[in-house]
């Protein structure tokens, strides 16, 4: 599972290894995926119920999902570490947080452009090894407590996120 530590994966200019593609970013594009809101709402020790923290949540996958219209990418035309920041959040919400942390205005599947950039993520070399969904829907539900047994969702279902332009696209049409 991608966790924090996968932090440190981008820390070079270049990653080796599967996500070769994930390059660095400006720390304020990786830093507003901390600061909407989306990664400190699951954790800790605080149980996510109060109505602001919840209204945060939501503030950010909205502007997330109208970023994600026109670009592939939270940093328009390349995978990012703001991305690989994302992709724990994403890939939790509808299976935990959505129910677990009384986040239940939407579910993530229900977003034009969150759920298909969630699949493209998923569907990266490298990255559906490293979900093990039991572990999320039992660790976000707490030990010893009933297992959720939905939403089913499908991670492999066509995104159709490759019709936007990638950073390859862009130097190919340079002159």
């Amino acid at each position: 599972m991608l966790e924090d530590e996968s932090e440190d994966v981008g820390r070079d200019d270049r990653v080796d290894g599967p996500l070769v593609n994930v390059v660095v970013v400006g720390e304020a594009v990786a830093e507003r995926v901390d600061d909407r809101g989306l990664v400190p709402a699951g954790s800790g020790d605080a149980v996510l119920c109060e109505h602001d923290a919840v209204a945060d949540v939501f503030d950010a996958l909205d502007h997330w999902d109208d970023v994600l219209a026109d670009q592939r990418y939270l940093a328009d035309d390349r995978l990012t570490l703001a991305d690989v920041r994302m992709f724990p959040t994403l890939i939790r919400f509808d299976e935990c947080y959505h129910t677990a942390f009384k986040c239940n205005r939407q579910y993530l599947h229900q977003y034009d452009n969150l759920w298909p950039y969630l699949r493209d993520l998923y569907q990266t070399p490298g990255v559906a090894e490293t979900v093990r969904m039991e572990h999320i829907k039992d660790d976000g539900y707490y030990q010893g407590e009933l297992t959720p047994i939905g939403p089913q969702l499908d991670y492999e279902a066509a995104h159709d996120r490759d019709r936007l332009p990638t950073a390859a696209d862009v130097s190919s049409q340079s002159p």
